[in-house]
């Protein structure tokens, strides 16, 4: 499987981000096979029908979609290229961060990293038009620089990430970020770093210097599940990912997730799913499991 990784070349300037209209971009949409990204990609779909394949979910695309994609998520694009028209927001992750001056900024966008709520909205054909025009000025500003194109670029795009936030959390019934829940959110950046070699919440405490009952009750007001809930999710995709994307056996899985025996990362599968590694294996790849 492949990893497509953001050039900077693409850029008129020396930023890591880009904006990709569909005239530019549609055949490897057309074509994707299974692919990840070492980028952030947001997805503005204002004519198309198909899915896409992520998170081992299937979402299904119709006009005026937007689909959220973390870097290192599989995807899989399936759409119809009939009257397609779309636009891509791409950008990395630490860019991002610096960008704004805020370490974290990545993980309070509600839709990244995102293990509960949908990765996707619907939106109105006008505020789809109001998107499509803060991206086309976007564009502008990176194909056509000028001194000040970097201010113009940095509001913009903190205007455009933030009012997509505003929508999602509106949505999903998610909390508005208040200034004591950046444990929260650091708790969900420390997962995507840590998540291979630390799977017990004592690992993350101790990262982040607080107790199990004050991490908790910063993950629950904000992202409405516990702690211990989150980090199961994560670790579950992770075991998802192995058994579909690689040739490894359940005990060469439990080796890298560093589970101790191959029967304690089943019993976990188990009684996540309910389904044992090979019933899941079986019905992913017969088109029944989500």
């Amino acid at each position: 499987m492949r990893t497509v990784k953001f050039h900077k070349t693409e850029c008129g300037v020396d930023f890591l981000i880009n904006v990709l209209p569909s005239d530019e971009v549609k055949e490897s949409y057309l074509n994707s096979g299974i692919y990840d990204t070492d980028y952030l990609e947001i997805a503005f779909i204002k004519k198309g029908s198909g899915h896409v394949i992520l998170n081992h979910h299937k979402i299904e695309i119709s006009d005026n979609s937007i689909i959220f994609l973390s870097p290192f998520q599989k995807r899989e694009w399936n759409l119809n290229p009939e009257g397609l028209d779309f636009v891509i927001l791409v950008f990395q992750e630490d860019f991002l961060n610096d960008f704004f001056s805020d370490k974290l900024f990545a993980y309070r966008l509600l839709y990244f990293y995102q293990l509960e709520c949908p990765l996707n909205m619907q939106i109105d054909d006008a505020l789809m038009e109001r998107y499509f025009s803060l991206l086309a000025e976007i564009k502008s500003e990176l194909v056509r620089t000028r001194i000040d194109s970097v201010h113009i670029i940095r509001s913009l795009i903190y205007y455009l990430l933030q009012k997509l936030n505003r929508e999602y959390s509106q949505i999903n019934h998610l909390a508005a970020e208040k200034n004591e829940q950046n444990d929260a959110f650091a708790f969900k950046q420390l997962i995507e770093i840590h998540i291979k070699e630390k799977q017990r919440i004592s690992d993350y405490t101790e990262l982040l210097h607080i107790n199990r009952i004050a991490l908790n009750k910063a993950v629950k007001n904000q992202f409405n599940v516990t702690a211990t809930h989150l980090l199961k999710q994560r670790l579950l995709i992770e075991i998802k990912d192995y058994l579909i994307h690689s040739n490894l056996t359940v005990a060469e899985i439990a080796y890298q997730l560093n589970f101790s025996e191959p029967n304690h990362l089943m019993r976990f599968f188990k009684k996540q799913t309910g389904l044992t590694t090979s019933d899941f294996l079986h019905e992913y790849q017969n088109g029944i499991s989500s």
